[in-house]
């Protein structure tokens, strides 16, 4: 691999990802469709309670966003990644930021990573406030922005509708959603994951759960997302204007707090 666009360590083929092991041993990759479907359009309390906790996550179908804005971001984020390293790290400046080698960052917003565990990704964060009000001198990345304020808002709109009906559900206060969601607090994150050497024992991402209240995933259709279940690793297949809705760690604290 030796791509300008990609940061100068990802071109060493040499570097080595470190694996990181879970306690749990890994049998194979299943590559059955097992993942629950939840229709948003004619949502059902019993298979969204039921979704969330057998599997903790699920697949999202009608859920309003149009195809043709899936298809133009995915699009314009191929042709965003594809800048060079160097411009990428120019033009892509507060309120967004750009980091690389790891998904996880200080409050501050420095990437926290080090040489010895680089992950395979890299990312663009999105805030879901003030997105509407900025302008960037590159038309691509302006365009790009203008296209993830429309995102958003669908988003925004579907965590809402998702963490309601599960309030509502365990007979809780639906109007908490106003604080636990705030959209101050939310925001977009774009990823690239770089073709790996061949030999390269690496992982894009290593094992990990999400520290949100929900992950709203929008995968391409090369896919690639694992959920580990019952021992086993699952394939989680992209399929065509779907979403796949992940409960975060967040989540998983409140309802421990509310139910206890």
């Amino acid at each position: 691999m030796n791509n300008e666009s990609y940061p100068p360590l990802f071109n060493q083929q040499s570097h080595q990802t470190q694996i990181i092991d879970i306690d749990e041993p890994i049998q194979d990759l299943e590559d059955l469709d097992l993942i629950p479907i939840i229709d948003l359009q004619c949502l059902s309390l019993d298979k969204l309670e039921e979704a969330c906790k057998d599997w903790g996550l699920f697949r999202l179908v009608n859920h309003g966003i149009p195809s043709k804005l899936m298809t133009q971001i995915q699009d314009q984020a191929k042709n965003l990644f594809s800048l060079s390293f160097e411009h990428k790290q120019a033009i892509l400046s507060s309120p967004l930021s750009y980091f690389w080698g790891t998904t996880a960052r200080t409050i501050s917003g420095a990437a926290l990573r080090s040489p010895k565990t680089i992950s395979w990704v890299e990312v663009i964060n999105f805030p879901l406030v003030g997105l509407s009000e900025s302008r960037f001198e590159d038309p691509l990345l302006d365009s790009f922005r203008s296209l993830m304020d429309e995102y958003g808002r669908h988003q925004a709109r579907l965590a809402r509708t998702i963490y309601e009906s599960m309030a509502k559900n365990l007979g809780l206060d639906s109007r908490l959603s106003k604080s636990y969601l705030s959209e101050s607090t939310g925001f977009i994150r774009v990823h690239r994951y770089p073709r790996i050497p061949k030999g390269n024992q690496a992982w894009g991402v290593g094992v990990h759960t999400d520290s949100t209240v929900l992950s709203i995933l929008n995968q391409d259709q090369l896919g690639g997302l694992e959920v580990f279940k019952e021992n086993k690793w699952i394939l989680v297949k992209p399929i065509a204007d779907s979403l796949i809705v992940n409960l975060g760690d967040m989540i998983q604290v409140m309802l421990d707090f509310w139910l206890d």
